[in-house]
């Protein structure tokens, strides 16, 4: 066997995998402010996820809250219209022995004092 063909044949150590030769170490050295950079701004873009994530489900429960609040209004509303018509108001006044007038009402004028 020659030489090249015993290194192959040679068992790698986890030493092996794990040792930087002196030109990978060099440039992982050299690059290092690179690859901090790029770790920072995955921690602000996943930052950034988040807090949309956390915006966007404050705005759907405002939304459902504000559909709630309208079919609420809409409901009193409604109630209010009924209970204010003339028909109803005289029925809820006959309790009290009230009536509604049947005759035409009367006009009152004052004279204009020179």
């Amino acid at each position: 066997m020659s030489t090249a063909n015993r290194e192959m044949a040679k068992k790698k150590t986890f030493k092996d995998y794990t040792s930087l030769g002196s030109i990978s170490a060099e440039l992982v050295l050299k690059n290092l402010p690179f690859v901090l950079f790029l770790s920072f701004l995955a921690m602000i873009y996943i930052a950034n996820a988040h807090y949309s994530e956390k915006k966007v489900r404050e705005i759907q429960k405002a939304q459902t809250e504000l559909k709630q609040m309208r079919w609420k209004y809409m409901s009193i509303v409604s109630a209010f219209t009924y209970q204010t018509k003339r028909s109803e108001i005289v029925k809820s006044v006959e309790e009290l022995g009230l009536k509604p007038n049947k005759k035409k009402p009367n006009k009152i004028i004052l004279k204009k004092e020179p």
